[in-house]
């Protein structure tokens, strides 16, 4: 078959399933996923035999160490991928749900009920444990999926997608609920984009140059977020000690990721006092800081921003730092250089806590806390399936709740529209 005619029947075949998995009671979509997370565990060594081919291919094209590491299926991750299932499993399902209940003057009772989406296309790069939790996450909300992992993870994929097939066989469910792209050919992702017909969602995660060519070549609706130029800001009455705490950590605990700090705006009347211990700390862990002129006054050897800095999602241990004259200030430079994704101050005073958290555009705002926490998990989500950006329909991390809508449900006793 041609790889048109391979995602076109996917596309339909998942369709079908979505209408079966709709109606799939929650009893029984938490028994099989409780059987995939054993049968992932019990198939582990052809889990890793196939991603052995998949390393070796990535080295055969050069993938970088940090690709290569992310990449391998390790014992560490079969055990993370088989927890995953078994606490989405452990979750309330969100179906059926009834969120608002209203009466109306004429007697008729309203509601709002959660529903699936229907079928959810999720493509993203390299990490083969996205399989699971993906597929995972989309079978608890009863939706169906296709996945379409990276070129570099193929054998691997494929192997998980072979033990949720025989799980869904064995329990007699449909079998195409979740779908794996079976081919490395770039075409498969535009073709899958073009199929609006049967998909609702499409959900891109990786590196801005993805997402941005699914967005440029979707004809669905694509939840997303480019990057993530997260700030955290020191303001004059802030614990300096706590501020000192917050902006290391969400520096350096893992800077690779998308809720990472990537610019610290500090107060005036505190950046002498603030700035040079902070500074110390943060050199002693390898960051490169790169400041305005009033930093690098204040930090002698810091390298002087360009206006690109502030712009940068650096993911690596390098920081701008700019002092600010106000909260105004700050709040002008997250607006303009931001990306609706992560920001935080750190302050004592309760009206400007306040204010931020009113006047802040962003997925999540924080008080008094490390940028880091913008993460399903860490928010009780229980699981997530990405961060949205975008708005519609979800803003922030998406968890179980994000993979379904509402349905108005009506009921009457007779009533009719004069």
């Amino acid at each position: 078959m041609s790889i048109e005619s391979v995602i076109l029947e996917m596309a339909r075949a998942a369709r079908e399933a979505s209408v079966k998995m709709a109606r799939c009671p929650s009893a029984r979509k938490n028994e099989v996923l409780l059987k995939i997370a054993d049968q992932v565990e019990a198939d582990a060594a052809v889990i890793q035999a196939e991603n052995r081919k998949d390393l070796e291919y990535a080295r055969g094209i050069g993938l970088s160490d940090a690709m290569i590491d992310r990449l391998t299926v390790k014992d560490a991750v079969i055990g993370s991928m088989a927890r995953g299932l078994r606490e989405v499993a452990a979750l309330e399902d969100p179906v059926g749900a009834v969120t608002k209940t209203w009466s109306r003057p004429n007697g008729l009772e309203v509601s709002r009920m959660r529903i699936p989406l229907g079928v959810i296309g999720i493509i993203y790069e390299s990490r083969p444990n996205v399989t699971i939790d993906a597929a995972g996450l989309c079978f608890k909300t009863g939706n169906a999926v296709i996945l379409r992992g990276g070129s570099e993870a193929l054998h691997s994929n494929q192997a998980l997608a072979g033990i949720i097939t025989k799980v869904l066989h064995a329990t007699d469910m449909p079998e195409k609920a979740v779908q794996v792209v079976p081919v490395r050919d770039r075409e498969a992702v535009t073709l899958l984009l073009a199929q609006e017909e049967y998909i609702d969602l499409i959900i891109p995660r990786g590196g801005e140059g993805l997402i941005r060519f699914v967005v440029q070549n979707s004809r669905i609706p694509v939840l997303k977020h480019y990057k993530g130029v997260c700030h955290v800001f020191v303001d004059e009455s802030a614990d300096l000690d706590m501020a000192e705490e917050i902006a290391f950590n969400a520096k350096v605990q893992r800077p690779g990721v998308c809720n990472a700090m990537e610019t610290l705006l500090v107060h005036r009347s505190t950046a002498d006092a603030f700035l040079p211990s902070m500074a110390r700390r943060l050199r002693a862990a390898g960051v490169e800081l790169r400041g305005c002129p009033e930093t690098c006054r204040i930090l002698p050897g810091t390298f002087p921003a360009a206006e690109a800095d502030w712009y940068e999602e650096y993911l690596d241990l390098i920081l701008a730092v700019r002092v600010v004259d106000d909260m105004d200030a700050a709040i002008a430079h997250m607006t303009r250089y931001g990306s609706s994704h992560t920001e935080a101050i750190v302050t004592s005073d309760y009206r400007r806590a306040r204010r931020f958290v009113r006047e802040m555009d962003a997925s999540v705002v924080l008080v008094n806390a490390s940028t880091r926490f913008n993460d399903g998990g860490q928010l009780g989500l229980g699981a997530e399936i990405g961060i949205s950006t975008s708005k519609l329909h979800a803003f922030g991390p998406m968890g179980i709740d994000e993979l379904t809508t509402t349905k108005f449900v009506v009921f009457g006793d007779g009533q009719i529209r004069s």
